[in-house]
């Protein structure tokens, strides 16, 4: 019976991402970069348009990791795509499943948090952010698992290279500062020593790695307080940077949790003693601020401890070997099915209506950039899918995947765009510097071609209007000046 049970629960996690990847699935950003930059064979500098804010690549040993498999099965962007999205959702997933006693308690919080919430595309985004969700996961639960016991000293030896991996793969060490300080204010003081030491010791680890151990810590630093800080307003930043005005049920969740704990005489850590609680709180209370505070940290800490209550429930309500229990592991399996696999809002098709500009497309000979030429473009969505169809063409981007990378003048019209809706005259800094070579795409603009007479228009698929100057010798058009930006 246990093992019937445990196949249920493995079987779902494997087939779920690869469900979804069948429908066509492509996560919009970071998955796409990290995998055409693993096989273009070049480095950022030959691939963007850079300011003084980089110094080398900010997820190296992800790109590392991803290049070994490039090489050894010589698959394309597309394949390394699904490998990132299928590797790290059953990674995610069938670790933290794997630490509990009743994996069905794990698929069940999931499911009560994805029918209210949108946390599954967080799950699927290929992103090795996963990597350090699951090693938090497994740190609270070993916690849970042992209950308030002073952890013995040895355990630094298995947290260290845990959190080493961690930082040389995800490459964002001090958010760790968050379990720290939810183990403080549990007063879990033993647990809170031990991972201080191995945070510290795993980050100079996972950061040597790199080959550049103190740049590596340095640069992380470095551009966390510029995707924030560099930004005026909050219509330039991405939006997971934005505030999210507090999230409510997960307040509701933990009521439920309190009153699951009194009527059902749940045996379980207070939550004043429980570090997954005061991570939860944090992650909410920050996200209030910065939305990826909880979904990345607070909530998968609120998701462990629905968890452990609800394993505790199960257990009194269930025997390990009977057939109630595996009744009830099939209905929360086929549950978790049902709520990550249904296509709501087309949030797996929606890749099946991009429609990618191709280096290889005889239809766009002389429409994008020349060798050694800039697209200039203020959607970072261009550049993503871009540059996962087109890793090695021979041209750069003046916007990638982070805006605060660009050169200061190059920063400061794309804000200026921004802050003007996309106002043809906020183009105009680019329009003047640009070179033969060179192009400029403004997206969206489905209906009349963009009002910037200096440049010749073409449309030539879906909404991206690619604009270039004139192959005439007529005198080019002029543009009254921009609105500044405040």
């Amino acid at each position: 019976m246990p093992l019937a049970a445990w196949a249920m629960v493995i079987l779902v996690i494997l087939a779920i991402p690869f469900k979804i990847l069948s429908y066509g699935y492509l996560p919009a950003d970071d998955a796409l970069r990290h995998a055409a930059y693993a096989v273009s064979g070049k480095t950022w500098p030959e691939i963007l348009v850079l300011g003084p804010t980089y110094h080398f690549d900010p997820n190296w040993g992800w790109h590392w990791f991803l290049r070994q498999f490039h090489r050894a099965f010589h698959w394309d962007a597309g394949a390394l795509v699904i490998f990132e999205v299928a590797f790290l959702f059953c990674v995610a997933q069938g670790a933290i499943a794997a630490c509990f006693k009743r994996p069905e308690a794990w698929l069940a919080a999931f499911v009560l948090v994805v029918l209210i919430s949108d946390l599954t595309s967080r799950f699927l985004l290929g992103r090795p952010f996963l990597l350090s969700v699951t090693a938090l996961g497994v740190i609270l639960l070993v916690w849970q698992r042992h209950g308030e016991t002073p952890p013995p000293w040895w355990y630094c030896f298995w947290l260290t290279p845990l959190l080493a991996l961690a930082v040389f793969l995800h490459g964002v060490w001090y958010l760790w500062v968050l379990p720290l300080a939810a183990f403080f204010l549990a007063r879990q003081f033993r647990w809170f020593v031990l991972l201080g030491i191995s945070w510290v010791a795993g980050t100079w680890i996972g950061s040597a790695l790199t080959g550049h151990p103190l740049a590596s810590i340095l640069q992380a630093i470095e551009l966390a307080l510029n995707a924030v800080g560099m930004q005026t307003v909050q219509l330039t930043l991405v939006g997971e940077l934005k505030p999210s005005g507090g999230e409510i049920w997960p307040v509701a969740f933990v009521g439920g949790l309190i009153a699951l704990r009194r009527l059902a005489g749940l045996n379980a850590p207070p939550l004043a003693r429980h570090p997954a609680f005061w991570l939860a709180a944090l992650g909410w209370l920050l996200g209030c601020q910065t939305f990826r505070f909880w979904e990345d940290w607070g909530a998968p800490a609120l998701m462990v401890l629905m968890a452990g209550d609800l394993q505790l429930w199960f257990q009194q309500q269930f025997a390990f070997d009977s057939f109630k229990r595996l009744g009830l592991i099939a209905a929360t399996v086929l549950a978790m099915w049902a709520v990550t696999t249904n296509d709501v809002g087309s949030r797996w098709t929606n890749a099946l209506s991009w429609r990618f500009l191709s280096q290889n497309d005889p239809e766009l000979k002389g429409w994008l950039p020349g060798k050694g030429g800039i697209f200039y473009a203020a959607d970072s969505e261009f550049f993503f899918q871009t540059f996962f169809k087109n890793p090695t063409a021979d041209w750069r981007y003046a916007l990638g995947f982070e805006s605060t990378l660009m050169t200061p003048d190059n920063f400061k019209t794309w804000q200026n765009i921004l802050w003007n809706f996309g106002d043809a005259k906020a183009y105009r800094p680019w329009v003047e510097k640009m070179r033969p070579q060179d192009r400029l795409v403004i997206v969206g603009a489905a209906g009349a071609k963009p009002d910037i007479p200096q440049l010749e228009w073409n449309r030539p698929v879906g909404s991206y209007w690619i604009g270039r100057l004139p192959l005439t010798n007529a005198a080019p058009a002029t543009l009254p000046p921009p609105r500044s930006a405040r």
